[in-house]
């Protein structure tokens, strides 16, 4: 009887440990998210407003292009991965005529806050739930967040090429 009372007492910790690493781990995707649009933000100031047409090659997106292909996405992967309705048709920023500094950055940052607010509603139980990105791809809705996570992070990369190409100074990482 002490044992069996010894293991219950075991399985009751390891489940909460477990709920509660679980909930930490959805409360750090969204950290996560706020500190990568802060980090957006940075870039988006440091471009100037004349380099926002800016393009290395004919062949390559304007810098302005590179954040509002990236905005269109992280509305694209937060809806697939969350289940709210994107308020953007896909690829709708990027096609857009109205690429100024001022409607860049609203439009990039508003796609942040989307993120955020639709990763917030998810609990930890939900962020394990497996879901088809695009169609194609079998993923957590976790992974999805982190797929979007990783094209942000790629793009936001490449456009420290950009800024450097306009004589203009990138931010400092900010891994934390």
């Amino acid at each position: 009887m002490k044992i069996l009372k010894q293991i219950s007492v075991l399985a009751l910790f390891v489940l909460t440990v477990g709920a509660a690493n679980a909930q930490s781990a959805a409360e750090d995707v969204v950290k996560d998210w706020e500190r990568a649009k802060a980090y957006t933000k940075e870039y988006l100031d440091a471009m100037p407003e004349a380099s926002y047409s800016l393009k290395p090659t004919p062949q390559m997106r304007s810098f302005a292009e590179q954040f509002l292909h990236l905005a269109d996405a992280n509305y694209a992967f937060a809806s697939t991965a969350t289940g709210e309705k994107s308020p953007v048709a896909m690829g709708a920023l990027e096609k857009g005529t109205d690429k100024s500094k001022a409607t860049v950055t609203k439009d990039v940052l508003a796609s942040y806050d989307f993120v955020i607010a639709s990763a917030k509603k998810l609990t930890a139980a939900q962020m394990s739930e497996m879901i088809k990105l695009f169609g194609r791809f079998d993923l957590t809705k976790k992974q999805a967040l982190d797929k979007a996570f990783e094209h942000q992070t790629h793009h936001r990369g490449q456009a420290t090429v950009y800024i450097r190409l306009a004589r203009a100074t990138p931010p400092q990482e900010k891994l934390f």
